[in-house]
């Protein structure tokens, strides 16, 4: 008679394109998070928690694969397998189709305009590659119900003023503008868009911009050469052109180089560019009220600056995009020196609460990616790589618990991270290793022969630690890193040497 096949036990690994998060980087993330929502708040918006799950039909055309509606989300049906199929829901892809749907079904009770910031993690059903996770953090600040230029230039002010709030520098930064007006009065004066008819020349408008969006990866003259026939990069792969004539690219390719030295000349030159198209021009009469309000906020070049090359993928955007760049260097895993890129993007989107209520509603917003401003943040050596555990009051006799919580209520009571060791009492070095892994600052010691004399051994971890790699044996000795205290300053010698740490 054969065996019974046991049950294999479940790999205990995180599925492709997650990961863990642990004590310090939740910590970290957190502190930065709260730091972001200080901004919006300070700037009068309010905080909102939609449902990480919607409807495939609310997310609507916006998906990488509009034919398969499980392809780019991670989606199901609901009763997909009885006699009468459910809808098709999936987890959120970003914040803003969400919004859409929010405003849409609550706008007779929200204010109008309507100003919100959420912070949440996003899921998409994409591959997955180095640094580049199926779940991710999104912090999103946007104002629905107002088609004014002010709008979109208090966004781009808020984010500057967010990246100096959490760590970025003046001058390690630059929020760059553009208008997709702009782009496709560019477009139509090329030859590439019919305003009669606008799905027309639609495959070719999708290259250009993919192109124009790959400009600091290929360069101008790879950006050209995906204008024209397409080009062949370096594993021989061919990637076809928009097919567009040199004229064409010219025009093209000089809306990219129209950037100058003041935003006042680049304003100019992009009126020319556009002379003959009415939605250029309307564009760059956007641009010029948004630079004008930013100058007259303080916001001048070094922080916020007109930008052609600025595309912004998403096809839902309709007026101003914008994008916060960081422009320090680092290294990459190969050693070699790079701008650390774009932490932050967004823009105006006019049609897209649209598609519910049928009535055009004008919005406009940012999106940051949290996980790179993180990042970035600890590059620059504004986050510190650890944080400190919590106090560790070791158990030397088992049946003195009561005593050790007393002390640990103690700590906590006055404001200390603190916490008693609930492993296994009889090798205390163990004790010691468990509070070396956490990180803790210190470590208190009463045995049966301290209880007797009314005193704790206070053990300065850090500053062991330290005297353990730097110190000769004369300067240890001079320096102790173990106090014995009466156990009435217990408190105050630890909050002395969390304070010197």
């Amino acid at each position: 008679m054969a065996k019974p096949k046991k049950t294999p036990r479940p790999k205990a690994e995180t599925p492709k394109g997650f990961r863990d998060y642990f004590g310090t980087e939740v910590t970290q993330r957190a502190e930065m998070l709260q730091a972001i929502a200080g901004v919006y708040h300070r700037y009068g918006f309010d905080a909102l928690e939609s449902s990480a799950v919607e409807t495939v039909e609310a997310l609507g055309k916006f998906l990488p694969d509009v034919d398969r509606p499980n392809a780019g989300v991670f989606a199901w049906q609901e009763d997909g397998e009885g006699e009468k199929p459910g809808d098709w829901l999936a987890l959120r892809y970003d914040m803003t189709a969400p919004l859409a749907r929010v405003y849409a079904q609550h706008r007779n009770d929200l204010p109008n305009p309507y100003r919100r910031y959420t912070m949440g993690p996003v899921w998409r059903n994409e591959k997955p590659g180095p640094g580049r996770f199926r779940q991710f953090y999104q912090c999103d600040a946007d104002t629905v119900g107002t088609a004014s230029m002010a709008a979109d230039a208090e966004i781009c002010a808020m984010l500057s003023d967010t990246l100096e709030e959490v760590g970025i520098p003046r001058g390690d930064y630059i929020v760059r503008i553009n208008n997709r007006k702009v782009l496709n009065g560019v477009m139509e004066v090329a030859g590439v868009l019919d305003p009669s008819d606008p799905d027309k020349f639609a495959h070719e408008r999708g290259i250009v911009l993919r192109a124009i969006d790959k400009l600091d990866r290929l360069g101008m003259e790879g950006v050209r050469a995906l204008l024209g026939e397409g080009r062949k990069d370096d594993s021989g792969d061919f990637t076809d052109g928009a097919g567009l004539t040199d004229a064409q690219a010219d025009t093209v390719m000089g809306f990219m180089q129209a950037k100058r030295d003041t935003g006042a000349a680049t304003v100019a030159r992009l009126y020319e560019l556009v002379e003959g198209s009415e939605t250029g021009k309307a564009g760059v009469g956007e641009l010029e009220t948004m630079a004008s309000l930013l100058d007259a906020g303080g916001y001048h070049a070094d922080r916020i600056e007109i930008d052609p090359s600025v595309v912004r993928g998403l096809g839902y955007y309709t007026g101003p995009v914008y994008e916060a760049e960081l422009t320090f260097e680092i290294l990459d895993e190969k050693g070699r020196k790079r701008n650390f890129g774009s932490v932050a993007g967004g823009g105006r989107y006019d049609d897209l609460v649209k598609r519910f209520t049928g009535q055009e509603v004008p919005a406009t917003g940012v999106s940051i990616g949290v996980d790179r401003l993180l990042a970035a943040l600890q590059a620059k050596g504004r986050m510190q790589s650890t944080n400190p555990g919590p106090v560790v009051v070791t158990v030397m006799d088992r049946d003195r618990m009561a005593d050790y919580q007393a002390m640990v209520a103690e700590l906590r009571q006055a404001g200390i991270r603190a916490e008693v060791y609930l492993g296994n009492p009889k090798n205390f070095g163990n004790q010691l290793k468990y509070a070396d892994k956490r990180a803790s600052p210190v470590a208190i010691i009463e045995g049966g022969d301290e209880k007797e004399r009314g005193v704790v051994q206070i053990k300065d971890l850090i500053l062991g630690a330290k005297i353990a790699e730097t110190a000769t044996h004369e300067e240890w000795k001079d320096r102790p890193s173990q106090f014995e205290v009466p156990r009435a300053q217990m408190l105050a010698k630890v909050q002395e040497i969390l304070n010197n740490a």
